[in-house]
């Protein structure tokens, strides 16, 4: 595996308060965070772009979800933040779910959006297509795709801003940097790093993601002490961004306690 570079990474803020980290998910970047821009009236939001994505180097070779949680506590101790509220979705809700169960005495509340533990045989398989055709082909060639999974069809048939958004940032992402987080994705498995989260916990989905994600959102509630789930209705896999009041209004609830 490869070490990744933390001082390579940039790290974000915004506001004032506790720390709140949010951990954006695949082929985007940390604007994907935009929408909570409100929440920093009362934390101090934290972002940065994963290893591959947006401004962040792509890595000199493969890594692992472990390797990512390692590379966010290294960032933490870097900026002395001890302790925060830790927020992630897809591939950042499988970080901030590793980070929250190896370092439960940094973590204070966790979200955990449209992500799983581990995904199903099927789609470790489907993440091993992806990343030979990004490799081969770029990103570009997957975005239409894409965007019927993150968004309902109203949502791209309107074009919203945040359909743009992602459609924008994926055509721009890196074939080799998306392809090796394909790869970390495939060979994640923190079934039992669940029993290890002390966090007060919520689990968000959007009600009209894939069943897996539905799935793995009512395993995760079930499985990690005290979690709450939260459905937000008439979304996709990007619940958040397609819902961004909603979203809020829900997240602004746990965190406040």
């Amino acid at each position: 595996m490869t070490k990744l570079d933390t001082d390579a990474i940039s790290l974000k803020r915004r506001g004032s308060g506790l720390p709140l980290v949010l951990l954006h998910c695949l082929g985007v970047d940390h604007h994907f965070w935009g929408f909570a821009d409100d929440l920093a009236r009362d934390f101090t939001l934290i972002c940065y772009d994963l290893p591959g994505h947006g401004r962040s180097p792509v890595p000199a070779g493969a890594y692992t979800i472990e390797d990512l949680s390692a590379q966010l506590g290294e960032l933490l101790a870097r900026h002395k933040i001890a302790r925060a509220h830790v927020a992630g979705i897809s591939l950042g809700g499988l970080i901030a779910q590793h980070f929250a169960a190896m370092r439960p005495e940094a973590v204070d509340r966790l979200i955990l959006i449209d992500t799983t533990p581990r995904y199903t045989d099927e789609l470790r398989a489907m993440w091993a297509e992806r990343a030979a055709t990004a490799r081969s082909a770029g990103v570009k060639v997957l975005v239409e795709g894409l965007l019927k999974i993150w968004f309902t069809p109203q949502s791209v048939a309107d074009n919203t801003e945040a359909v743009r958004y992602v459609r924008t940032t994926l055509q721009q992402s890196s074939g080799e940097g998306y392809a090796l987080a394909c790869e970390a994705l495939a060979a994640a498995d923190l079934r039992a790093a669940s029993a290890e989260i002390t966090a007060p916990t919520l689990v968000i989905c959007g009600d009209d993601d894939i069943p897996s994600f539905l799935d793995a959102a009512r395993w995760l509630a079930s499985n990690v002490k005290g979690a709450r789930l939260d459905w937000i209705g008439k979304a996709r896999h990007a619940s958040v961004i397609e819902r961004p009041s909603e979203a809020l209004a829900i997240m602004r609830k746990f965190l406040r306690g």
